[in-house]
């Protein structure tokens, strides 16, 4: 091969390997409102917040990557790391951006000062990423950010700050609660994970080409966070990408739960996984909680299921009245992260197999309950999906009175029953929803299942019952014969 071929060879990977690197998919709303800020003609302050890896720091690279984009970020707190510490990370990053000589700031006055100094009449954007680390046992940061604000930065018509952190409950207190920026912010963003047809779509520019069934088995690990999907590998099946990152020793996804609570909770971690691990098990309310963790019922529990909640980790789903259409107050709470639930039933029991190397020649659909958990798996991502579900059914929002997992509790004049999904419309119609995956072909017992949790629940008069299947993996022919569901929807064709 001659020198000139493979320079060209050289120039076509390495254009390839930053096109990959560079790939993003989805966030057009929250690059629109962006966009809309930087045409304002004035300073804007911007908040967001969002789950570990869900690609809030990526959004503002390409939100700024016309512009100039400033990014700072905080330390992570882990032992022996000093205010001073975050100061001196920040002026080593201001650094980087201007190439001027390493400042030493021993107030953030200074440091806000200096970044004030060097900036241009272009466009910017100034990233606070993981403010809270920041801003860690500095008790001035806040006020002394603030009065920046207010004194300095915004006679600066061509800035947008935005300030983004992991830690949501620190940004709900400290920002978006806060007294000291009210008034002050223009935009809040709270970055969820991308759709089911966004994943897909980043799959396929990344060269993954499995089956749907493949596909569905990637999301029910990763959900549908940008950073876990990444890491999937062209040239590897579903099953081969999920041993190597959550059964091999070191395996990213085998590493990451303790990252995310050490990073997040510190020193309330130990709590906080103990709900993660009594709602992996399913849906439970307040009072089952408090007895499987032990606690008493004051506010404290509440109080932490909800910072699981503003962490995009737990979701809450009330019951409500089917003749009124309005919510009860008795509430389920659902671990809705597909990694965390993956990880407390497959990683965490089989931590000291994985750190032998047991698990490189186990079959996936081996382990116990997989076929299940990946039912289960299923419905989190639809429940996160709920615009496709009303294409599909044929049915708009404005229509619908509630939509949830629905629980009808026993009681001496009633059954008790669950139902997967339940929309219930104006028109005083019940879409009663079950959800099934399965590699083995689905069957009319289906039927049977679907009748027994109808005649258990308790309809109001007047009201219509659309029994609806939602499936991923074959359906047999006497199934698709019997007209019994109003709707066979197969998953993979939304």
């Amino acid at each position: 091969m001659s020198f000139s071929r493979i320079i060209d060879w050289l120039k076509y990977f390495s254009s390839d390997i930053i096109r990959l690197m560079k790939l993003f998919v989805g966030r057009e709303r929250e690059l629109q409102r962006l966009e809309d800020l930087s045409k304002s003609g004035r300073a804007c302050l911007a908040v967001m917040k969002g789950r570990r890896r869900i690609g809030k720091s990526r959004l503002i690279e390409e939100f700024g990557k016309e512009k100039q984009l400033l990014s700072f970020s905080g330390l992570p707190p882990v032992k022996g790391v000093t205010a001073q510490d975050q100061r001196d990370a920040f002026a080593k990053r201001i650094v980087d951006c201007f190439s001027i000589p390493l400042p030493v700031f021993n107030d953030w006055t200074d440091a806000f000062k200096t970044l004030t100094d060097n900036l241009s009449k272009k466009t910017t954007v100034i990233l606070f990423d993981e403010i809270s680390w920041m801003s860690a046992k500095d008790p001035t940061f806040i006020p002394k950010l603030k009065v920046w604000w207010d004194l300095v930065l915004q006679n600066h018509p061509s800035v947008i700050l935005v300030l983004c952190g992991s830690i949501s409950t620190w940004i709900d207190k400290n920002i978006i609660n806060s007294t000291a920026f009210f008034g002050r912010v223009s935009l809040y963003l709270e970055l969820s994970e991308l759709s089911i047809a966004e994943c897909r779509k980043l799959l396929t520019l990344q060269g993954f080409t499995g089956s749907d069934l493949d596909f569905f088995k990637i999301l029910s690990v990763t959900g549908g966070v940008p950073w876990y999907l990444e890491q999937i590998q062209a040239g590897q099946t579903a099953d081969e990408n999920i041993k190597r990152l959550c059964f091999e020793k070191n395996g990213l996804l085998v590493e990451e739960f303790n990252r995310i609570f050490n990073d997040l909770f510190s020193k309330r971690g130990a709590v906080y996984k103990k709900i993660i691990r009594v709602l992996s098990d399913g849906m439970k309310d307040q009072g089952c909680l408090q007895k499987a963790i032990g606690y008493s019922s004051s506010g404290t529990l509440s109080n932490h299921v909800k910072s699981l909640e503003i962490c995009g980790f737990v979701s809450r789903h009330p019951d409500w009245s089917l003749e009124t259409g309005k919510k009860s107050k008795f509430t389920l709470y659902r671990l809705s992260d597909n990694y965390l639930r993956f990880y407390m039933h497959y990683i965490e029991p089989n931590l000291s197999k994985i750190e032998q190397g047991s698990f490189l020649d186990v079959p996936l659909s081996s382990l116990p309950g997989w076929e299940p958990m990946l039912g289960f798996q299923l419905e989190n991502l639809l429940l996160k999906n709920r615009s496709l579900l009303y294409q599909a059914l044929g049915v708009h929002a404005q229509d619908v009175v509630m939509d949830n997992p629905f629980s009808q509790r026993a009681t001496g004049r009633k059954k008790g029953c669950q139902i997967d999904y339940l929309l219930q419309m104006r028109s005083h119609v019940l879409f009663v929803c079950e959800v099934k995956m399965r590699r083995r072909e689905l069957g009319v017992e289906v039927i049977e299942s679907m009748k027994g949790k109808i005649e258990s629940l308790t309809v109001p008069k007047g009201f219509g019952i659309s029994p609806v299947l939602l499936h991923l993996g074959p359906i047999s022919d006497a199934l698709l014969r019997s007209s019994y569901f109003y709707r066979i929807i197969d998953i993979a064709e939304l």
